[in-house]
């Protein structure tokens, strides 16, 4: 009996890697990925919540995977993920990008601190295709700690 891998069974730069690869060419999906990655607090627990389903190795160059955006308020609800109010907001935000899922942008913002609006500006800014231009970003992932 062969087992499959499951996203657990992974660290958290192998799942990084499989959402990106996932992800590659729809800037909206990228973004979410990003989004997540640098808030530095969802894919830990998406991954222990078994919320990052793993897809294979789709092209040959690694597994691929990706959020099971659509059980995230159901998980939510049953406290099996949990964050604070501004990690909420970009958990939202995330899967707004990726999924479509409504997000009040009032409440969005008016609910960050400045290191997670500077997340979610680069973000949208990716989302829009912002870095695939000759000039900079309008707003680039902030550089790592």
């Amino acid at each position: 009996m062969i087992l499959e891998p499951r996203a657990t069974d992974l660290d958290l730069v192998e799942v990084e890697n499989a959402l990106l690869r996932a992800a590659v060419g729809d800037y909206s999906a990228e973004a979410a990925v990003l989004l997540l990655a640098n808030a530095g607090h969802w894919l830990p627990q998406l991954r222990g919540a078994g919320l990052i389903c793993l897809l294979g190795d789709v092209d040959g160059e690694g597994l691929w995977a990706q959020v099971a955006w659509p059980d995230l308020e159901a998980a939510l609800r049953a406290g099996t993920i949990s964050g604070t109010g501004s990690q909420l907001r970009l958990l939202r935000a995330a899967a707004s990008l990726a999924d479509g899922q409504p997000v009040d942008l009032g409440d969005l913002a008016a609910g960050l601190d400045r290191d997670g609006l500077a997340l979610v500006l680069a973000a949208v800014a990716h989302a829009g295709g912002s870095h695939g231009d000759d000039l900079p970003p309008l707003a680039a992932w902030p550089a790592p700690d």
